[in-house]
């Protein structure tokens, strides 16, 4: 069986683990049942674990129960820079294993049900795991005059040092002020008439990670001031996004470039679409 799935961005400003959209960037996994253990791989992470240690290996041989397949991935989604690449190929390699809950198994490998939950439906989703009702994905409108600037360094973040900055609590009221700029943001991402630039802000991760990353806060204002929407860390980063009407793009991703190099931050811009399909089996 052959599954693709695509990349997704995950926050999108105040949207901390529950809101993602899925993007233009795809990972392919093929599975077929064979007499023993064989794995190959092209595209980001090409070669990296071309072993039973490979995350995809790791989900396949858990639904399957045995490591008698052969697999290839190939993946043209950054790994480490927040665009959801473990996500994807848990999702991906569950799927292409015949698994009947692929969303359940990579929430519980990844742990992000937002990415998952995005690249299993494509457009923007909300999701969050509760202890009562379960993994519970939503797809919400998304208007499709929206296009995303993603500047891409070649820096890798990992999640789990973009999170060990994160305080243990929060004021109040920054906790309400990203409950109404993520109402906002909702709205403004469902008609883009009704978008405030404010609407990203955000106030519970982004502020504490911009130490992680000396280029990150210029680069989010360079964005905005060339003519985005609105700005926001990609996930848990690398990766910066700014979310753009079609007027906009252009000036936008020339900006990024232009930052890029006079900052001498080695990476990759790219300008995408949202994917409103999700997993496709191929």
């Amino acid at each position: 069986m052959l599954v693709r799935v695509p990349a997704s961005s995950a926050n999108l400003g105040p949207g901390f683990d529950a809101l993602a959209v899925a993007l233009n960037l795809y990972v392919e996994v093929r599975l077929e049942l064979s007499d023993g253990f064989s794995i190959s791989s092209e595209g980001f992470g090409a070669g990296r674990f071309d072993d039973e240690r490979h995350l995809g290996a790791v989900v396949a041989s858990r639904v399957l129960g045995h490591s008698n397949f052969s697999m290839h991935v190939n993946s043209a989604i950054p790994l480490s820079r927040g665009l959801g690449s473990s996500a994807a190929l848990a999702l991906a390699a569950a799927a292409a294993a015949g698994s009947s809950d692929p969303l359940a198994i990579a929430t519980e490998v990844d742990g992000h049900a937002e990415n998952a939950a995005a690249s299993l439906l494509g457009g923007l989703v909300v999701a969050s795991v509760h202890e009562r009702d379960g993994i519970i994905a939503r797809s919400l409108a998304l208007d499709d005059h929206w296009h995303f600037v993603v500047v891409i360094p070649d820096e890798e973040l990992a999640t789990s040092d973009a999170r060990r900055v994160l305080p243990s609590s929060v004021p109040f009221s920054d906790a309400v002020h990203n409950l109404s700029s993520l109402g906002l943001l909702i709205a403004g991402l469902a008609d883009h008439h009704s978008f405030v630039s404010s609407a990203m802000d955000d106030t519970l991760h982004q502020p504490y990670r911009m130490s992680l990353l000396s280029f990150a806060a210029p680069l989010l204002e360079t964005l905005r001031e060339a003519g985005a929407s609105g700005s926001c860390w990609s996930g848990a980063g690398s990766t910066m996004l700014g979310l753009c009407l079609g007027d906009a793009v252009h000036d936008v991703a020339l900006a990024a470039r232009e930052f890029l190099s006079a900052h001498s931050v080695p990476g990759t811009v790219l300008t995408l679409e949202a994917d409103r399909t999700g997993l496709v089996v191929l």
